[in-house]
Formats: structure tokens, sequence, C-alpha cells
């Protein structure tokens, strides 16, 4: 007797009936749309790096705005 639970070999997802076709694989984009997904990957990373710079300056300004300052 096996410890592992039993599960389906197909599994089925609800709403679906079994008979529904297999997806076929998607075509590959043509040469522009992988330029423009080329585009929005350079175009998040640049905003990432942005966003990375900024939160650098904010800790910074942060940490010069509380430090101790010896009067006297």
């Amino acid at each position: 007797m096996a410890r592992e639970p039993s599960t389906p070999q197909t599994p089925v997802s609800p709403g679906k009936s079994e008979a529904a076709p297999a997806k076929a694989p998607a075509p590959k984009p043509p040469e522009s749309e992988s330029r423009s997904d080329d585009a929005k990957r350079r175009k998040h990373l640049m905003a990432g790096a942005a966003i990375g710079i900024g939160s650098a300056a904010i800790v910074a300004a942060l940490l010069y705005a509380n430090r101790k300052r010896d009067r006297g």
C-alpha cells in the first residue's frame, strides 16, 4: 500500500470539461514585437535603477538629518 496520495493522471480545472482541446503553442512573435519587448525591458531596467538611486539618496538624507551635532 502506497503512502503518497493518489492524483489523477490528467488534472481537470474547475469549470472546464474533460473534452476541451489542448491549447496550441503560441506562434513566435514577429521581429517588431520582440523589439518592443526589448524596449519595455530596458525601460523597466532604467526605472528600477532610478528607484534604487532615489532610495539611496533618501536614506543618506535621513541619516544626515538625524545625526547629532556638537555645539560648543
